[in-house]
C-alpha cells in the first residue's frame, strides 16, 4: 500500500470521528518520515488504560473515558445504574481493575 493510501485512510478515520486530529498528525508524520520505508503499523485504537490522573478508586471510570472521548462521571453513573438495577457493576468495575493495566505515567 502506497503512503498516499495510507494517509487517506488515516483522513477518513479522522472524518469518521474514531481517531482525533493530534493522533491523525502525529501518524501521517511517521508515515512521512519513514520514506519509502515500511512503516510501523499505525493503529488507530486506543487502547484501555486505567486512569493515574481522574480516579477516585481504581481509575477504570477514567480510562473508559479517556478511550471513548466521554467524561468520566458518565461512565461512574453507568457503573452506578448498573448496581442499582442489575447487580453487576461492581462485579464489572472490580474485574477491570484486576486485569487493565495503568496507564504509564510521564
Amino acid at each position: 500500500m502506497s503512503i498516499a493510501d495510507e494517509i487517506r485512510k488515516l483522513a477518513e478515520l479522522r472524518d469518521a470521528g474514531q481517531i482525533t486530529e493530534a493522533e491523525f498528525l502525529e501518524a501521517k508524520s511517521r508515515l512521512l518520515s519513514a520514506g519509502g520505508a515500511t512503516p510501523s503499523p499505525v493503529s488507530p485504537v486506543k487502547r484501555l488504560r486505567r486512569s493515574v490522573a481522574d480516579r477516585w478508586i481504581g481509575g477504570v471510570c477514567g480510562g473508559l473515558a479517556v478511550m471513548t472521548n466521554s467524561e468520566s462521571w458518565i461512565w461512574r453513573l453507568l457503573f452506578a445504574i448498573c448496581t442499582l438495577f442489575a447487580g453487576v457493576g461492581p462485579l464489572i468495575y472490580i474485574l477491570l481493575w484486576i486485569f487493565v493495566p495503568p496507564e504509564q505515567e510521564n
